[in-house]
């Protein structure tokens, strides 16, 4: 049996840090509003000069150094990502140019649930025998999207990226048994009756860049914050149990659960309606707020780095992004 096993992981935030008093001093909020009702404090925004590539191929090249393998070893290269450096070509084909080799490489956008969407690609391709090393990256500048004078969102999105390096690897053991490790199982949705509720509406074939669309701020980013929010808490605690109950595993067996980093009351919500006690959730919104697809592997990069993810423990990773899209995905470092 082969399965896909993650060799390293790397991150890369932007230096610029904006924080909620530098947001209040634009619009009606304050620090206290925004930390009480999403649990950020800070959150890092690309350069007028950097792009979403510039930020997946920093994180790309610490994946490659934490797995020692060198980015001519990489066989493809995939990105999650929905703000692309432009529409075409793909920023995983930028990222690869930006590494200086070259192979496969193409995006997947699934919104903040693209990292989840993405693991079960990758998976995909490795385990059908078609790539041995395949570089996985979460990308996002959200920044570059935001009504900066809207306070629903303005406050909550950040920009970042963070990568894995996957390799495949031979095991003869099932899922639930210890010794398995890598991927062990996933579970994925989605619904797009509630396109409505998360959307970017300019920029597409429905209403392709103009003046018009332009002056009618058709290309920032819209949200319906209690529809999400309600939705985020029953499908991500959905998806996790059924990705858990795929493994052969419970609730209890998960050491370390990594959602993706929205809300700190979406991810409390969570918690006691899968009742896995909170500690074992790692936060990491407060300093880098809602980095869409980046989040998960940021946060994976960090718990790895800092010796909160070890070899042998069981993750849970889920994410619910704009369509709906939703999933989970269990792994055993």
């Amino acid at each position: 049996m082969i399965r896909t096993r993650f060799i390293g992981t790397g991150s890369y935030v932007p230096e610029r840090v904006v924080t909620n008093d530098d947001i209040a001093r634009r619009v009606e909020t304050s620090d206290e509003w925004i930390r009480s009702r999403t649990g950020i404090r800070q959150r890092r925004v690309l350069g007028e000069d950097e792009t979403t590539s510039d930020m997946a191929a920093e994180a790309a090249r610490r994946a490659c150094d934490a797995a020692g393998v060198e980015p001519g070893d990489l066989e493809c290269i995939v990105v999650a990502t929905t703000t692309p450096d432009m529409p075409m070509p793909s920023c995983a084909i930028m990222t690869q140019h930006k590494l200086g080799i070259r192979g496969p490489a193409f995006d997947v956008a699934a919104a903040c649930a693209g990292f989840t969407y993405g693991t079960t690609v990758v998976d995909g391709l490795i385990r059908s025998g078609l790539y041995k090393t395949v570089l996985f990256v979460g990308a996002e500048a959200l920044s570059k999207f935001l009504d900066w004078d809207d306070r629903v969102t303005c406050v909550l999105f950040g920009d970042g990226a963070g990568a894995v390096v996957a390799v495949a690897e031979d095991q003869d053991v099932p899922a639930s048994d210890p010794a398995a490790r890598g991927i062990l199982s996933s579970h994925l949705d989605g619904d797009g009756s509630f396109w409505r509720d998360l959307n970017i509406i300019g920029g597409g074939t429905k209403h392709p860049p103009t003046a018009q669309t332009v002056g009618q701020n058709l290309h920032y980013l819209r949200m319906n914050g209690r529809v999400i929010f309600s939705q985020a808490v029953r499908n991500l605690s959905s998806a996790s149990e059924q990705a858990i109950a795929k493994a052969g595993l419970t609730p209890g067996d998960i050491d370390l659960v990594i959602p993706h980093q929205a809300n700190l009351r979406i991810i409390d919500a969570v918690a006691r309606r899968m009742k896995i006690p909170n500690e074992k959730f790692m936060i990491n919104l407060d300093n880098y707020g809602n980095t869409s697809s980046a989040s998960i592997p940021i946060a994976i990069d960090e718990a790895v780095r800092a010796g909160q993810l070890r070899d042998g423990m069981t993750l849970l990773h889920c994410g619910l992004g704009a369509g709906l899209t939703w999933g989970a995905v269990v792994v055993r470092w």
